[in-house]
Formats: C-alpha cells, sequence, structure tokens
C-alpha cells in the first residue's frame, strides 16, 4: 500500500474541494470548557457540533455510523485526558472512557451515537464542575497544569512555564511540588504517558506518530520513558489492551 501516493492525492482533492479541517486551537478551547466544569457552555458548544458534525472533520471511514462511532473514539480519550490533567482521578476517567465507547458500540444510527457524544460531553463537565468546587490549587499552578495539557505535544522546561507565569523558577518547582506532591518534570511525564496510554488503547497512530504527537524526539525515547512509567512497552500495552470491539 502506497501511503505516500494515497496522502498527496487527498489533499489534492480536499484542496480542490476546500476543505478545511477546524483549527487545533479552537478544537481545544471546546475540551478546556469541559475541563474547567462548564456545563451550559458544553451542552452550547454540542448543540453547534450536532449541526454540522462532520464540517472540519476528516472521514475516517465511508460508513456513516462507523466514522462517527471513530469520531466518539477520539473525542473520548481526549477528553478523558484533559479532565485527568485538571484533577479527575485516572480510574475514574479511564472507567467512563471505558463506559462510553461501550455505550457507543452499541448504537445503531450516527443520531444514537450523538447522543452518547453529548451525554459523554455533559457528565465529565458536571464531574469536572464538582471536582473544582473543593480545588485547593493556587491560581498560578491552575495555569501552570493547563498549559502544560495545551503544549503537551511540545518538549516543555521549568523555566518556560515560570516565564509565562511571570515566577521565579525556584518558587514555581516549589509552590509546584507542594500543591501537587511531584515535580514538574515528573508530572509532564506522566502527562504524556497516560495519553500515550489513551491513544493507544483507542486508535491506530503509530508508535512514532504517538511519540512525535507528545514531544519525544526520538521513537526509542518514547519507548524507553513509556516502558519506564509503566513496565510495557507501547506495543505490550496495545496488545494487551487495543480494543477491537469497535473496529
Amino acid at each position: 500500500m502506497n501511503t505516500n501516493r494515497d496522502l498527496n492525492y487527498r489533499l489534492y482533492v480536499q484542496k480542490m474541494e476546500g476543505f478545511t479541517r477546524t483549527p487545533f486551537s479552537s478544537e481545544f478551547e471546546k475540551y478546556r470548557t469541559i475541563q474547567s466544569g462548564n456545563v451550559e457552555e458544553v451542552r452550547k458548544n454540542f448543540a453547534n457540533i450536532r449541526k454540522n458534525f462532520l464540517a472540519g472533520k476528516g472521514t475516517l471511514s465511508n460508513d456513516p455510523v462507523r466514522n462517527t462511532m471513530y469520531h466518539l473514539v477520539v473525542s473520548v480519550a481526549l477528553t478523558s485526558r484533559i479532565c485527568v490533567e485538571g484533577g479527575m482521578s485516572h480510574d475514574t476517567a479511564y472507567t467512563l472512557s471505558d463506559i462510553y465507547i461501550q455505550r457507543g458500540d452499541k448504537c445503531t444510527t450516527c443520531e444514537q451515537i450523538l447522543d452518547v457524544f453529548e451525554e459523554m460531553q455533559v457528565d465529565f463537565a458536571k464531574r469536572m464542575r464538582d471536582l473544582k468546587k473543593n480545588n485547593v490549587n493556587s491560581i498560578h499552578i491552575r495555569k501552570c497544569i493547563d498549559y502544560i495539557y495545551e503544549h503537551l505535544h511540545e518538549k516543555l522546561t521549568t523555566r518556560e512555564l515560570a516565564d509565562y507565569l511571570g515566577l521565579n523558577t525556584s518558587y514555581l518547582s516549589k509552590l509546584f511540588a507542594k500543591e501537587t506532591g511531584t515535580n514538574i518534570k515528573d508530572f509532564i511525564t506522566r502527562a504524556k504517558v497516560n495519553t500515550a496510554q489513551n491513544m493507544l488503547k483507542n486508535s491506530d497512530f503509530s508508535y512514532l506518530d504517538i511519540a512525535l504527537s507528545l514531544g519525544f524526539s526520538t521513537q526509542s525515547s518514547f519507548i524507553s520513558i513509556f516502558k519506564k512509567q509503566t513496565g510495557m512497552t507501547p506495543k505490550e500495552y496495545r496488545n494487551t489492551h487495543y480494543r477491537n470491539a469497535i473496529l
């Protein structure tokens, strides 16, 4: 199979048809709304999404139902990841992820999947809203964590975070450790690995694509860090957890 030929052909067709994808920044803002626990805004956003669901989205399958299901899987993965970063427990987020993917898998129409889609986003938003009522993190640390998740695809440093917040690096490091119980480097690494786990579990992205999308310099570096954190290589993790049921 000639992937480069297919890629060039599709890019040409999209250009000729005037097809453009929704900018990442715009997409991410919708997930930030879920993370913030703004339930009403999430409902409003999804009402607009439902009107023209596939506008700016790629075709992942020629079958409409399967295509919608694939988009649900991607959204669940991103939603659970950003909510974990916002303070939701790993077990809660990824168990909810399993629940909604399994519910979507039982649907037989696009409309049913979109109902599950909306229910999933609203549910996560409600849980984040309730969680934030007891959030004791300072504004600096909340902004720091938000920045980390917005730039998870980059190679982040404490200096960059401190500059963004207008703080001294030493002060930020101490404050972050005090409020989160871990240092910045370990937090970033864990966030990247958690995201990689979800991508391995719920997508067909190659190991190299996942590595590069999460800011790892090489595939081998990604594999080494992933194994150190999880006790498994990415291949072993995917072989164990990949969801064949939705394919």
